[in-house]
């Protein structure tokens, strides 16, 4: 190239053609760097190398004489430059590829066979409209392609590419650059690109929780709280509807006001706070927020646009940026809605009740074990003067009556004893004891009734000692005789309670005396209602559906159970225990 050569209105000397074809594509494409422009040209000279494989003679005469004026030494030279052009493409930080005329790649460097997990040799010759882009994006890739044969190169475009293993879409943004002949002709396009995939997937999420915040804050559900929001300026930036609906104020009409003064205050203020203190308790919390100290729930009311008095609890929390900085507060209110309002008043009837009941039971168990301490003062006087056997005996059952009594009042943890997790006292009895102070219990309401107690013990089991706690199992025993008497007519004219022993040998010298107790009432029997309570499956719990459900779980801790089966003409409770014998017994005498 001759430097007094000018160019003419016809035509442009290569290398100034060159310098003014390089100006103009990094005037296009601001955001790359040099080596990547270079990159763009250098594909540019690897598609006009395809003069080699041109068969008309003209032509190439032609192309040799535009070589020619490039002042290179001959082809040598011109491979040099084109090598190390490819050398720059290959190993550009940015995705690069390019298409022929047919839209089948011809040009696929590193960073985007990286990017796609596609290698150089496999993505050569492949439709990138049908093989390589997402059904999302084959229209726009079409539209560039397009445009670029017409010679219009589009700029900062999102394409998605697949990717040919586990990882999701490839997102770029391009620009198409037109691939020309030597005279002038578009032969494909050169796609420069930039990899904004993980950008885009940030951008999307950031999206999507902006979208959620939105959901969730601005939701007209009851179940949202009042929440309201300022920058790092103490601007008022949220002020959802539910914050609206309580105060009376739109968000519109409070957006971008100050949170202390123009919205909460004490004069000439929105929602106007009852006085100094109170506005300064309100500054200290959204401080102590803006300082990274959360608060508890606090104390907070205000005026709303009617002059009503407003109470809720408030809670300041600060907002932060993506790298932690406080840019402002949250605020949020909890307040009691009408139905929860209602809620909490018969939840505090009902706390009030049950204490009342609390207290009607203290006073009725002081009031019980007063006269109890006395009637056990007379027993004892009885016992300490000459009895016959008979009138032991009665004194013996009385007494054992009197600690049945002493038991429930010392109970303090009911929820446990109907829970069944109690502990059982083990000590040595006889079992004519605790058939005696149970008949006794129910003698009284069946003479009321004019019914029969008729009492089927074996003589020979009375006087067997056994290991247990006799009060528990008198006490439930006890508690199944008295509801068959309760629930039996006057003209079914008997109740009977009957024993059933056994012996069962366990090895080693041990022996377990298992007893049915059958407590049998003619007529329809107890109501099914009360049967349903006393096995726990009815949510209506009567006191003496209460007292049978107690005593089912005494029976099952002492390795027990008891039905309630109904037959044509009598009703019975059957109840199955198991007692340890005593030392002083021989088993051979258990029959």
């Amino acid at each position: 190239h001759n430097p007094d050569d000018k160019d003419d209105g016809r035509k442009m000397h290569p290398r100034s053609s060159f310098k003014a074809f390089l100006e103009v594509v990094k005037h296009r494409s601001l955001p790359w760097e040099d080596v990547e422009m270079d990159a763009i040209h250098s594909l540019q000279l690897i598609l006009r190398g395809s003069f080699q494989d041109i068969d008309d003679s003209e032509t190439k005469t032609m192309v040799h004489a535009r070589l020619n004026n490039l002042n290179l030494q001959g082809m040598d030279e011109l491979s040099t430059v084109a090598s190390e052009m490819v050398r720059l493409i290959e190993t550009a930080t940015a995705p690069i590829f390019a298409v022929d005329s047919g839209g089948f790649i011809n040009g696929w460097n590193a960073k985007i066979a990286e990017l796609t997990l596609l290698p150089v040799d496999e993505a050569i010759g492949k439709s990138l409209v049908k093989e390589l882009v997402l059904d999302e994006s084959v229209e726009t890739v079409e539209r560039l392609l397009y445009l670029a044969a017409q010679g219009e190169e589009e700029q900062n475009v999102e394409i998605k590419l697949k990717t040919f293993g586990s990882q999701g879409p490839v997102i770029v943004i391009v620009n198409a650059c037109s691939s020309r002949d030597v005279t002038g002709n578009v032969v494909g396009v050169c796609f420069v690109g930039q990899d904004v995939t993980k950008q885009k997937v940030v951008m999307d999420k950031f999206t999507r929780i902006q979208g959620d915040y939105k959901a969730i804050v601005q939701n007209l559900s009851p179940l949202i709280p009042p929440i309201f929001g300022t920058d790092e300026f103490g601007y008022c930036i949220e002020w959802n509807p539910a914050m609206a609906k309580l105060s009376g104020w739109e968000r519109e009409e409070v957006i971008g006001k100050l949170l202390v003064g123009e919205i909460f205050g004490t004069e000439m203020s929105c929602c106007r706070l009852r006085g100094h203190d109170a506005m300064t308790k309100f500054m200290i919390l959204l401080n102590a927020a803006m300082d990274s100290q959360d608060s508890d729930k606090s104390p907070f009311g205000f005026f709303d646009r009617d002059g009503k008095y407003v109470e809720s609890l408030l809670i300041v929390n600060k907002r932060t940026d993506g790298e932690g900085a406080v840019t402002g507060v949250f605020c949020f209110l909890h307040t009691a809605s009408s139905e929860l309002q209602r809620a909490l008043q018969v939840q505090k009837m009902s706390a009030r009740t049950a204490l009342d009941r609390l207290k009607e039971v203290a006073y009725m168990r002081q009031e019980i074990r007063n006269p109890l301490l006395g009637i056990i003062f007379t027993r004892k006087l009885m016992e300490a003067t000459n009895l016959s056997e008979e009138q032991k005996q009665i004194i013996q059952t009385s007494g054992a009556c009197e600690k049945q009594l002493q038991k429930v009042l010392d109970e303090d943890n009911f929820e446990k004893m109907d829970q069944g997790i109690i502990d059982l006292d083990s000590i040595e009895f006889t079992m004519g004891s605790v058939m005696d102070a149970v008949i006794s219990q129910g003698m009284i309401k069946s003479r009321e009734k004019g019914l029969q107690l008729i009492r089927e013990t074996p003589e020979d089991i009375k006087s067997i000692w056994l290991f247990g706690d006799p009060i528990r199992l008198q006490q439930m025993i006890a508690d199944f005789l008295t509801t068959a008497i309760r629930f039996t007519s006057t003209s079914d004219a008997w109740v009977g309670i009957k024993v059933v022993p056994s012996v069962k040998g366990l090895g080693g010298g041990l022996h377990l005396m298992h007893f049915e107790f059958r407590v049998s009432h003619p007529g329809l029997g107890i109501p099914e209602e009360l049967v349903q309570q006393m096995f726990g499956h009815s949510k209506e719990v009567t006191q003496e559906g209460m007292g049978l459900s107690v005593s089912r779980k005494l029976v099952r801790l002492m390795n027990g159970d008891v039905k309630y089966v109904r037959e044509a003409r009598v009703s019975y409770f059957l109840v199955n225990v198991e007692l340890a014998l005593g030392k002083q017994d021989d088993p051979g005498r258990a029959k």
